[in-house]
This record gives C-alpha cells, sequence and structure tokens, in this order.
C-alpha cells in the first residue's frame, strides 16, 4: 500500500513538473529581448544590392528594428511586408531563432538594365523580364535611351539585356543602348569613339559575334578610332564609315 502511494505521489509530482516546465520553457522566450538581426541571401550570388544596414535603416524609420525588443512584442509579418516594398527584394521571410535572433531569409530581384525612356520612363528590366523602380542605389549595367515603351523593353531590350550579362566581354564593353525611331538599336562602347549598329533587335549571337571577330582581328590592327559607326545589320558583312 505504502507503495502504491510513493509512486502515486511520484507521479503527481512529475506531472506538477512537467506541467510547470512546459510554462516556463513557453513563457521565457517571448520575455527574452532580441539578441541581434542576421541577413542571409538565399540567391547563388550575392550582388550587394541589399545590405544589413539598408534593411535596419527601414526597419528603424517605421520603429519594427527588433533589436532590444521582447520576443513577444516583435511583429515579424510587418517586417516582411515592409522590406517587401524594396525594389531590389522579390521575397523575403523573417523569423526568431533558438539563439534569440531576428533571420531575414531574402530572395533578390537583379536588375539586368536601365531604361531611360524619351517619353520620360525610368526603371530597369530585372532578371525576370519585369520592371523595377530605379531608386538612389548605383547598378552598374547598361543605359538603354531612346523611343522605348514598356512592351519593346520587356520582349526585345530584355533578350539583349540578358545576352549582355551571360557574355562577359560585351557585358564590360557596352554602356549605352540607344532605340531609334525606326527601333534599332545603337550600342556605346566603352572603349573606341565610335557607335555599334546591329539593326533590329534580332539574332544577337550572330551579330555579336561578328562583331567580337572584327575587334580582335580589325580594329585591334587598324585602331580603335577609325571609324565613327561600324554596322552589322545585315548578314555576312560589316559595313564601317570613317570619320571625316
Amino acid at each position: 500500500m505504502i507503495k502504491r502511494i510513493f509512486i502515486l505521489l511520484g507521479l503527481i509530482a512529475t506531472s506538477v513538473y512537467l506541467v510547470l516546465a512546459i510554462t516556463v520553457f513557453n513563457a521565457k522566450p517571448l520575455e527574452r529581448t532580441c539578441k541581434g538581426m542576421e541577413l542571409e541571401i538565399m540567391d547563388d550570388t550575392d550582388y550587394g544590392f541589399i545590405t544589413i544596414r539598408d534593411i535596419e535603416n527601414s526597419l528603424k524609420r517605421e520603429k519594427l528594428l527588433p533589436v532590444d525588443v521582447k520576443q513577444k512584442d516583435i511583429n515579424t509579418r510587418k517586417m516582411e511586408l515592409l522590406l517587401e516594398k524594396n525594389p531590389f527584394i522579390k521575397d523575403v521571410e523573417c523569423y526568431i531563432t533558438a539563439a534569440g535572433k531576428v533571420k531575414i531569409d531574402l530572395y533578390q530581384r537583379i536588375p539586368l538594365m536601365r531604361v531611360m525612356s524619351s517619353n520620360g520612363d525610368n526603371y530597369y528590366i530585372d532578371s525576370e523580364g519585369k520592371a523595377m523602380k530605379a531608386n538612389g542605389k548605383p547598378v552598374h549595367v547598361a543605359i538603354a535611351t531612346g523611343y522605348i515603351d514598356r512592351k519593346f523593353a520587356q520582349e526585345k531590350l530584355f533578350e539583349l539585356a540578358k545576352f549582355l550579362q551571360s557574355d562577359d566581354f560585351w557585358k564590360a564593353q557596352i554602356e549605352q543602348i540607344n532605340v531609334t525611331n525606326k527601333q534599332e538599336i545603337e550600342l556605346v562602347p566603352r572603349v573606341g569613339d565610335h557607335i555599334l549598329f546591329i539593326g533590329k533587335p534580332e539574332m544577337y549571337e550572330t551579330k555579336f559575334r561578328k562583331l567580337k571577330a572584327f575587334y580582335t582581328e580589325g580594329l585591334n590592327k587598324v585602331g580603335w578610332n577609325k571609324y565613327e559607326r561600324i554596322s552589322v545589320e545585315f548578314n555576312n558583312q560589316i559595313i564601317c564609315t570613317k570619320k571625316k
């Protein structure tokens, strides 16, 4: 009988301990203050468009900075909604870690080209062909000017932007794309005092392959400033206009 009483008392004590433990362990983290923030770029490459300082400043302005705030008072959903307004953020998730920090996992929007159209539009084309706002952060991509509407930018210029980003030589060489009123493409290179004319926005690989061959086999021999215009508009020929 006594043995059964001890067993019963032991079970009661264990149950009370478990209830108290669950209550304490569940309540304690909510009272702890946030020890800091961690940012992780989930893409394969961090292009440096978003920094932890940028995020801290955005959260601080809206009084959502979680550092030194009790966990129960941290609203991670409001943080996500605010950060999603950043034009360089495609998707973001905020959560509190076991170490008491707020972790921010985000995916970037990657600008490929900046459009500064004659109609006043000013925006980037991102890696998915979508327009994104141009804010104060400098991004070193080619600038497209001239007669550009949104449809032309998101279709024809997007294909050109993807090609330039995929080729290290032309990515470094082309600094400006100009679209004429006939929707033909002129390129302004960083090296050389000439205009590259490729005509209609098509057959990019073929046209740039001809240009690269002419650069390496022609201009290296005759000089970089001999011509004012080099055209690869037509198949199987390169038309060069000498400076006057």
